[in-house]
């Protein structure tokens, strides 16, 4: 993988119970856009069953990432796919096998899953999984996916299910899929170094992370560490394979993304600087133009000269 940050959009998800879950434009328009501009991943996140007060308190809409991802995979060439993030215990691991599996064969190798244990306690009672299960339940999926993934037969007794001598196919194109584990936990950073091939950060205001159920990022600095300490864990675990860290840009005057640019190249520099590998970058627009000229602009100001 090249060395230079590289940049995922991820398309603008409406708050509230109202919201229009593609107010920001058509899902193939913007993600062709967003390739143009010369972006080098796509995102979008997963809430099948958002509850209302969540929702009028801030909460937000979204497709499901894994069929719409499969609808921009078709709109674009190069363009990573990502879960930021799929919730792993929301689904069967084989179910969630097979989707995976089937979106990276179709967009030729493009998908990474961004996976994560999860967190809206209603959004658990509405799906029938209980959250006191969730990190058992992420731990069977990460354990299953790699099983399913190489199309060899394989059996595995689960907490709620019991494969025998499955063999899943087709193969995904890639060996194996990425995955991204997401969380700012220590468990989070041992799952990624143990099992995954990045560590997906969450950065935010301190309430994010009360909600999220997961600390608070921290500083630049702290971040430094915590990725030391997560690459050399990987490389005694007999992981030597460099492990991507992926980071939200909290900053939102990046809405315009030519106002104030020497400030925004100096705190990617120093993003960079901290060990991370994927920036990922959102417009908040409402409406298809305004996203176009955000994609536009954004690429124009700080990635023609790496695309």
């Amino acid at each position: 993988m090249s060395p230079r940050l590289r940049f995922i959009f991820h398309y603008p998800e409406g708050s509230g119970p109202d919201a229009d879950a593609l107010a920001a434009g058509p899902l193939h328009e913007i993600a062709a856009a967003a390739e143009r501009a010369g972006f080098d991943g796509f995102s979008l996140s997963e809430h099948p069953a958002p509850g209302a007060r969540w929702l009028a308190s801030g909460g937000h809409q979204t497709l499901d990432p894994l069929v719409a991802l499969a609808y921009a995979a078709a709109a674009t060439q190069r363009l990573r796919l990502v879960t930021n993030l799929a919730v792993a215990p929301y689904r069967n691991p084989m179910l969630l096998a097979k989707a995976a599996a089937t979106l990276d064969v179709l967009s030729g190798g493009r998908f990474t899953l961004g996976l994560g244990a999860g967190y809206q306690k209603s959004e658990f009672h509405a799906l029938g999984v209980e959250l006191d299960e969730r990190n058992a339940l992420f731990d069977e999926a990460l354990e299953v996916l790699p099983l399913h993934w190489s199309g060899e037969p394989f059996s595995y007794r689960g907490r709620h299910f019991d494969a025998r001598e499955v063999i899943a196919r087709p193969r995904p194109v890639q060996r194996p899929i990425p995955i991204w584990i997401g969380g700012n936990s220590r468990l989070a950073r041992r799952r990624a170094a143990e099992r995954a091939q990045g560590w997906l950060t969450m950065s935010g205001p301190p309430q994010l992370a009360a909600t999220a159920r997961t600390p608070a990022l921290g500083s630049l600095a702290e971040l430094a560490a915590q990725i030391s300490e997560m690459r050399a864990a990987a490389e005694t675990a007999g992981r030597p394979e460099p492990l991507d860290v992926v980071y939200s840009y909290p900053d939102r005057s990046i809405a315009d993304p030519a106002a104030d640019a020497d400030r925004h190249r100096a705190a990617f520099a120093e993003i960079e600087k901290a060990g991370v590998t994927w920036v990922v970058v959102s417009s908040g627009t409402r409406e298809p133009s305004a996203t176009q000229e955000f994609l536009t602009a954004f690429g124009e100001t700080y990635l023609t000269a790496t695309a």
